[in-house]
């Protein structure tokens, strides 16, 4: 990747701030508008198959791309309005599904975690 993180956020708030726009920012706007970026991502593949959605043409790519970047800058602008460090927060998850799903129990098994625990 060619940027940091921390170099991206800035930016982004610099986009933010030129236009006036954190007043509108809520955790509950940006959530919402988060979502509607994500069912445009969905869209880009609705109707494929599972194989015409792993070769995409240049153009489609494109557009996926586009919705990407569409949700992953309100998830990070949702993490800087509500204080939250999106590195530590993931690493945090990532520690808690290791838990939930041990390797030993879960690999090559997709069935969610309640299907083999008890608890």
């Amino acid at each position: 990747m060619n940027d940091s993180l921390d170099n991206l956020r800035a930016k982004i708030n610099a986009f933010v701030a030129e236009r006036d726009w954190a007043q509108f920012h809520t955790p509950k706007n940006l959530a919402m508008a988060m979502i509607v970026e994500a069912a445009e991502l969905v869209e880009q593949f609705q109707w494929d198959t599972p194989q015409e959605s792993q070769q995409l043409s240049p153009e489609k790519r494109d557009a996926v791309a586009h919705e990407l970047a569409d949700t992953f800058v309100y998830l990070l602008r949702i993490a800087e309005v509500m204080e939250i460090d999106l590195i530590d927060a993931a690493n945090k998850k990532i520690m808690l599904n290791a838990q939930k799903y041990p390797a030993e129990k879960v690999k090559g098994s997709n069935a969610k975690y309640t299907a083999y625990t008890k608890d």
